[in-house]
Parts: structure tokens; C-alpha cells; sequence
């Protein structure tokens, strides 16, 4: 029997958004990794950048216990996460134009490198600018969002266009336009966003990709090990040595 409580209605649309991501994206998801594997074996380095709440996804993959130790996280001060204060200002912070140029030249991104960008809107001035300028440093760039605010928002860079159309791949989470995935006749505002979980298993299906892709190659994925598992510690060291050169959260 479907639970119809307002958790059970949540989780089962989660669910749901997760089981279409499985069968629409498995694609975009096998490019992508592949693409991450071919930057790894290549001597590139690979990013990860949200703002706001998409960021959230993005530090989910770097320094992460089962994950790739080359996963650096991008930065842009105010913008990681919902620590400044106040808190909107993040949200006119990515609506500045020119501010994703100065982030990327002060940044140790170059050609060869793989940079995930995760934006639900893809509407805003920052990420768009930051695809762009990342592709013209010779970046390939992966773009995480919600292709369908691209037909019902409007942009908010000058060009007119989204993060879909800067990018080598995209993988579309499929979040309905306003995030939230409750309604009820007595809340007078939609609720319950599911766009951090969507993401956040997109991500890590395509980290999944790249590290079977690597072995597959006979090129052992640099991956991390949990620090609270014996022997834990000492083998993400041997890693982070490594990889020192292509690891920029260590120094």
C-alpha cells in the first residue's frame, strides 16, 4: 500500500526522479565518466563547481570517502554554500556579470582539465560565464541542471543563452521548475525540493562510471578510502602523495 503521508509522498517522488535519471541519463552519465576517466589518464585534473545549494552536490564529491581524490572543489568566495551572510547575497552573487572570468584566471584550472558545473536554473549569469570562459581555456566543461528552466525562465546572462549550451555534456536531473515536489490545499507555497538528492546520485553515478571505466583500462582509480576504516588513513596518504600535483584541497 503507497504511503500518502507527506514524507511517503516525498520519497516516492525522489524515487521516482531517480529511477528516470537511471533510464533517461544512462547515456549522458556513461559519457560523462568516461569523460572524467579520459582527463584522469590524460594527467588532467578535475572540478566541481555549484553555488548555493548546488554546491552542495559538488563538495559531495571532493574529499570523499569511495570517491576520486582528484575531485578538487572550485570556489568562488560567498558562494559556497549558505554560509554568507546574509544568505542572499550568494544569490546576487551569481548574478554578477564578469565575476566567473576573474574566479577562473585566478584559479589553477587549465587545458586538459574537466570541470563540473551544477546549476538547477542554469539561468544565471555566473555559471553561464563560467562555462564559456572555462571552454575557451581549452576546459571541458560538464553540465549538471534542469533543462526544463530553459524553456520556461528566462536567462539572466546577456547573451540570452543557459548552461546547456556551453557545455561538452549535460546531464539533465529533470527538476520541475521551482524545486519543490509537495503541494497541499492549505500551504499556499509548493514544498519539499529534491534537487540535492537528484544531483548529488547523478554525480556519483558518474564518478561510479569513471572509476569501473579506469579499471577497465588497467589503471587503478585513484580513489579514497573511509579515514574511520583501519588501515584507512594510511592508504588515502599513499594517494594524496600521489597525486599531489593534481590535488589542490591539501595545501
Amino acid at each position: 500500500m503507497s504511503d500518502r503521508t507527506p514524507a511517503g509522498r516525498y520519497l516516492d517522488a525522489a524515487i521516482g526522479l531517480l529511477q528516470r535519471i537511471r533510464d533517461e541519463e544512462a547515456g549522458s552519465v556513461a559519457a560523462a565518466g568516461t569523460l572524467l576517466a579520459d582527463t584522469v589518464e590524460g594527467g588532467g585534473r578535475l572540478f566541481a563547481f555549484g553555488a548555493g545549494h548546488s554546491s552542495l552536490a559538488a563538495q559531495d564529491v571532493v574529499y570523499r570517502a569511495g570517491g576520486l581524490a582528484l575531485m578538487n572543489l572550485l570556489t568562488v568566495p560567498g558562494m559556497v554554500g549558505v554560509d554568507v551572510m546574509p544568505a542572499t547575497l550568494g544569490s546576487a552573487l551569481e548574478r554578477v556579470d564578469g565575476l566567473a572570468s576573474v574566479v577562473l584566471e585566478a584559479s589553477p584550472l587549465r587545458a586538459g582539465d574537466t570541470l563540473v558545473i551544477i546549476s538547477l536554473s542554469g539561468r544565471n549569469a555566473l555559471p553561464v560565464e563560467m562555462a564559456m570562459k572555462a571552454r575557451e581555456l581549452g576546459v571541458q566543461v560538464i553540465g549538471v541542471t534542469s533543462v526544463a528552466y530553459a524553456t520556461q525562465t528566462t536567462s539572466r546572462h546577456s547573451s540570452g543563452t543557459y548552461l546547456k549550451d556551453h557545455c561538452d555534456l549535460v546531464l539533465d536531473s529533470g527538476i520541475a521548475v521551482g524545486d519543490a515536489e509537495l503541494t497541499l490545499d492549505d500551504v499556499p507555497a509548493p514544498f519539499a525540493p529534491a534537487s540535492t538528492v537528484v544531483t548529488a546520485a547523478l554525480l556519483q553515478a558518474v564518478v561510479a562510471t569513471a572509476a569501473a571505466t579506469l579499471a577497465d583500462r588497467g589503471i587503478e582509480p585513484p580513489l579514497l578510502r573511509s579515514g574511520n576504516v583501519d588501515g584507512g588513513h594510511e592508504w588515502n596518504a599513499r594517494i594524496l602523495q600521489q597525486y599531489e600535483d593534481r590535488i589542490f584541497y591539501q595545501h
